[in-house]
């Protein structure tokens, strides 16, 4: 297990196969500057790969979750420059929007399950960020809002593909289009969120407390349900069940169930070997 690089814009923990991900940077909102997007998809893949980590919970500090994109970001001539020929400009912004959302789509990407705890704003891209994750928990203050269109934007890097996946596609629509907040209460009604929580700290003991419940569970099984999960988001009932037997033909073994009985028959808990680590090709 590999000691973790430092990163401008968080500060990660690991223990006990837990990995923390808290935005530190409260006094400009936690908003997604050009090091936010650099580092988010490295830090969640250092976290797969570099530790024993099963799970990943992902809060902030300070007021709000996160203000969403930061505008120096749209201002960045390097980024996507918007002047020239305007074919080869609309090439290059259109490979800009796919790397931001490949940014994102790490949440999904990785093997291990991600948990949002979200207190106060929840703005623009911080919302394609945590519907990216596995599951969400707020505090009362929390509220969401799609902040692109009343900035004269269409938001582009995955809420408006993924939050009608997790809500109504009448109530989603309702929201794109006028771009207004919507609070910790309509969100637990609709289904965005799992529970809301009085304050930040309570919330934050409690998914620290369910994610421990995850880490406890084998992590074969853990990354199959996760797996399974999200191919079935996408694909139809019949190609879904196809793809789970052939994964189970393929991933079971009876190891883990042993380890289960035996930690019952003596009322303990049962200890799985972790994941075989994952490496790059060739890697030693």
């Amino acid at each position: 297990m590999s000691a973790l690089p430092e990163y401008r814009s968080f500060d990660v923990a690991v223990e006990n196969h837990i990995a923390h991900v808290q935005f530190s940077r409260p006094e400009a909102l936690n908003s997604m500057n050009k090091d936010f997007w650099l580092e988010l998809p490295r830090c969640l893949r250092d976290i797969e790969t570099g530790t024993d980590a099963r799970v990943v919970v992902i809060s902030s500090t300070g007021k709000h979750f996160s203000a969403g994109m930061d505008l120096a970001v749209f201002s960045d001539p390097s980024g996507a420059p918007m002047g020239g020929d305007q074919g080869r400009m609309a090439e290059n912004l259109r490979r800009v929007v796919l790397q931001l959302q490949d940014c994102l789509s790490v949440l999904e990407q990785v093997r291990i399950p991600v948990l949002a705890a979200i207190q106060g704003g929840c703005i623009g891209g911080a919302l394609d960020l945590v519907c990216a994750a596995d599951s969400r928990y707020c505090t009362e203050d929390a509220f969401f809002t799609i902040k692109e269109t009343p900035l004269g934007m269409t938001a582009d890097v995955g809420t408006l593909q993924r939050l009608p996946k997790l809500m109504p596609q009448g109530l989603v629509r309702e929201l794109a289009y006028t771009g207004r907040k919507f609070g910790a209460r309509e969100a637990l009604e609709q289904g965005l969120v799992n529970s809301v929580y009085g304050n930040a700290e309570d919330m934050l003991t409690a998914v620290m407390a369910i994610a421990a419940e995850i880490a406890a569970n084998s992590p074969l099984a853990v990354i199959g349900c996760k797996e399974m999960l999200n191919f079935s988001r996408d694909h139809s009932v019949e190609d879904s069940l196809k793809y789970m037997a052939t994964w189970q033909a393929g991933m079971f073994r009876p190891d883990d169930m042993m380890l289960t009985f035996q930690a019952q028959a003596q009322k303990q808990q049962a200890e799985y070997p972790d994941l075989v680590p994952i490496k790059g090709l060739f890697e030693a």
